[in-house]
């Protein structure tokens, strides 16, 4: 399945590209011959994720820092990489989330959320849609998505709502586009840690670990989700089309992950507060 060269002469823009999930998703669809362009906020981050990968595998990586929250910078972005050449897949994986008790949510807190995790997909897809459907090109759409699709989740609620709404999208368009040679399928990873999610999403004073509630007792090795988004890109999964698979070793079977949090007390909230204010 995984042969030299599987991704070859596909182009692939990754949001979110730079780190955690989207970098090991990056570095598979490198190794196995795509050509990348990663995408996010942070310039220097793009551009050492990309000599990384263009040291590693010889692959041809570019970047374009662009936020993904502002509808007329993904148009530009897209207009900008367009001009090379039509992409070939969008990997949708650019989100924001943190624990909160929902009471306590502003706005800004759940627009923070929303923002990239909906709006920033939506108008991701929307722009590659369109150009592929005008240039008659065809193409794949992956979303990173979430459990929380199946189960709901406490205290994650506008991550919750956005990652359920995308995998609207993704089964309605996989009837709208599929007619037009573009398919739109989803991941929903479990435990699958990064510097970044531990930090939002398993604060000092969460004693359960990522593995606890796991029903194979481990977390996820990020080799094993870049496998299966690579094998969902691919022409072998050419006839997956509308679906979301779920990676996460059976967790969602016990949990949704957030029955912990219901223990918690007001000091334990309030502490997590403070510390999402100062960061």
């Amino acid at each position: 399945m995984f042969e030299k060269g599987l991704l070859a002469h596909k182009r692939i823009l990754i949001t979110g590209g730079g780190s955690g999930l989207g970098a090991a998703m990056g570095r598979r669809f490198a190794e196995l011959g795509a050509e990348l362009i990663i995408c996010g906020r942070r310039q220097e981050l793009l551009e050492e994720t990309a000599a990384k990968f263009h040291s590693e595998f010889g692959a041809k990586v570019s970047t374009a820092r662009c936020d993904i929250r502002d509808g007329a910078a993904v148009e530009a972005m897209m207009d900008q990489v367009w001009q090379d050449a039509p992409i070939d897949v969008l990997v949708n994986n650019a989100a924001a989330t943190f624990i909160a008790q929902t009471e306590h949510l502003s706005f800004r807190a759940a627009d923070a959320i929303l923002a990239p995790t909906l709006h920033g997909t939506l108008y991701c897809t929307l722009a590659a849609g369109r150009r592929w459907i005008e240039g008659k090109h065809k193409g794949v759409v992956l979303s990173i998505l979430s459990t929380s699709t199946i189960t709901g989740r406490a205290f994650t609620v506008p991550s919750s709502m956005a990652k359920t709404a995308v995998l609207a999208m993704t089964k309605s368009l996989a009837v709208e586009w599929g007619p037009k040679g573009i398919r739109t399928v989803a991941i929903a990873p479990g435990a699958f840690p990064t510097p970044g999610a531990t930090g939002q999403l398993r604060p000092e004073g969460r004693g359960e670990s990522w593995a606890q509630r796991v029903p194979l007792g481990r977390a996820g090795e990020h080799s094993e989700l870049a496998n299966l988004a690579s094998f969902l890109i691919s022409d072998q999964g050419g006839y997956i089309n509308g679906e979301m698979v779920v990676v996460d070793g059976g967790a969602h079977l016990r949990s949704s992950g957030a029955e912990d949090l219901l223990q918690w007390t007001d000091e334990q909230w309030e502490k997590q507060r403070a510390a999402r204010t100062k960061a």
